[in-house]
């Protein structure tokens, strides 16, 4: 992976880097690592920690229009990675189903998937993720519209109908910074039990 630490025809900081063989989001600037080709029926296994101040980040799947929604974020359901938040969704100018919509996502009639709409469907669970500075393990499993999240062998998520069913993966970097050790993406063919 070449990660560059500045873009040598503007000098811009990019938000992501290598150091000590782990990819690193930085949290400023924010910005997405996207990967260049599609994916369909997978699975992700991510671990990351935040390794000081703990903060957001997430991993973006069905990932397709760049800068959809205030500029900056690619029309994608996000699995959140924030601290206490992990395995949340949010609706990026995609949508999802997810049981007991209107108890973990509010009234339907401020649903949405842009600006100001109830684009948040909090996870499943509390407590699932370690305390800063420990690693955690993030494995997300996309089956055509279809989306299951563990963290740390937790299963804390799922949804189903969504929008999309393809696209590219992404990492975010959105105002804390984190270290990934591993990020592995497999085709699946069946969606793991909960």
């Amino acid at each position: 992976m070449d990660v560059p630490e500045m873009d040598k025809n503007t000098g811009a900081r990019t938000p992501f880097i290598v150091r000590d063989g782990m990819l690193v989001s930085l949290g400023t600037p924010g910005g997405h690592l996207i990967t260049d080709a599609t994916y369909q029926n997978y699975r992700v296994e991510i671990e990351y920690r935040f390794a000081g101040t703990p903060g957001n980040c997430g991993a973006l799947v069905f990932v397709s229009t760049p800068r959809a929604l205030y500029d900056m974020f690619p029309k994608s359901i996000e699995v959140q990675m924030m601290h206490t938040n992990a395995g949340d969704f949010w609706c990026i100018q995609e949508d999802i189903v997810v049981p007991d919509m209107e108890k973990r996502r509010g009234p339907k009639e401020k649903w949405g998937v842009n600006g100001d709409k109830l684009r948040r469907i909090p996870n499943l669970t509390d407590g699932s993720e370690k305390p800063v500075g420990e690693w955690n393990k993030l494995t997300i499993e996309c089956l055509g519209n279809s989306i299951k999240v563990w963290v740390n062998g937790d299963f804390v998520n799922y949804g189903y109908n969504a929008t999309a069913n393809t696209g590219h993966f992404a990492l975010q970097s959105e105002g804390s910074e984190v270290e990934f050790r591993k990020v592995m993406l497999t085709p699946i063919k069946k969606l793991s039990d909960s």
